[in-house]
């Protein structure tokens, strides 16, 4: 008799995003201990031990939550209990910048790439399902944001990849039920104090009644579609962008003019980036008065972005230069 529906489902996404990663390579997952990320440690589990991988897990205590270590303890200890080797607690200092949830995810992302370059660890592997990429999708687009934004969590981004953006978590629950694993589930995934929480348990839920059943599956399928629009416009600012600062320090708005908006934007960003711009305070709103130096030019002065860049049109050029002296 074969493994359970929903173990055997976890198993084959698994295998899939382990292709290309080295035999007898180290990868790491990170593990909560949450549904999700436990059904991955054991489905890594199982799998790399058949392919000649090695496969350690590491749980980041934040140290937000009373009890914290001890809980990252336990997520190791039942990493040991599968097979997986090394088995580390990442202990982090949450700052305040952005935000307690960004200040989480930049803390718990730092120390994830450094525990990584320690160990030498060719992959991590995150346990985000179709759910979480669905409240994703949701959340951007209430923001109005783009092509990239809505293109959601990315499958593979260098070491990190995520095996279960197909797999709903749902079926996380049925595997570690299937397997006896026991999820601990974190009281902050129910705090409607976090916007995620919100979008689960009241927006999705509203969606569902209204249109029916599989709004996060056509959610996570957009994403899927935004990406490869996306990574297909990306690719052609990249060529017209090579192409213009081949022909000196600024872009011509004559080379610019006749692209299609969603490129011509792309572009500028590009320019306004590699002169120093800070890309997380540059906003659309930033680049979009960039543009009108090329489609509605009528001798606008000097447009100023964030990080001490600014932007003039001289003799049909668009000049990318810092503003600080």
């Amino acid at each position: 008799m074969g493994p359970h529906p929903a173990v055997a489902e976890i198993r084959r996404a698994v295998r899939g995003v382990l292709d290309g990663v080295p035999e007898g390579a180290l990868v790491l997952v990170a593990c909560s201990g949450g549904g999700d990320s436990l059904a991955l440690a054991a489905g890594v589990g199982f799998v790399g031990a058949r392919v000649g991988m090695r496969v350690g897990v590491v749980s980041v205590d934040h140290g937000l939550q009373e009890g914290s270590a001890e809980r990252a303890r336990d997520v190791v200890r039942v990493g040991k209990e599968l097979g997986l080797d090394p088995a580390e607690v990442l202990t982090v200092s949450v700052g305040r910048e952005g935000g307690p949830e960004a200040a989480a995810r930049q803390a718990r992302y730092a120390a994830l790439g450094e525990a990584a370059v320690r160990l030498g660890a060719s992959a991590v592997l995150l346990g985000h399902t179709l759910d979480d990429q669905a409240e994703t999708v949701l959340m951007r687009l209430a923001r109005g944001s783009g092509t990239r934004s809505l293109a959601g969590m990315p499958a593979v981004s260098g070491i990190y990849r995520r095996p279960l953006l197909k797999i709903s978590r749902a079926t996380t629950r049925a595997a570690c039920e299937a397997l006896g694993l026991v999820p601990w589930d974190d009281p902050h995934n129910e705090d409607p104090a976090y916007t995620r929480v919100r979008v689960r348990h009241e927006v999705l839920p509203v969606l569902e009644r209204a249109i029916g059943p599989g709004v996060a599956e056509a959610l996570a399928r957009t994403a899927s579609l935004c990406r490869d629009d996306a990574d297909a416009l990306d690719l052609w600012a990249d060529e017209v962008y090579a192409r213009a600062r081949s022909l000196g320090e600024g872009l011509r708005a004559a080379d610019l003019g006749d692209l299609p908006g969603a490129v011509r934007r792309r572009v500028i960003l590009r320019a306004a980036l590699d002169a120093g711009a800070d890309r997380a305070a540059l906003g659309a709103a930033h680049i979009e008065q960039v543009e009108r130096l090329v489609t509605a030019w009528r001798g606008q002065r000097l447009v100023e972005l964030p990080g001490g860049v600014g932007v003039v049109r001289r003799y049909g050029t668009l000049i990318f230069a810092s503003t600080v002296s």
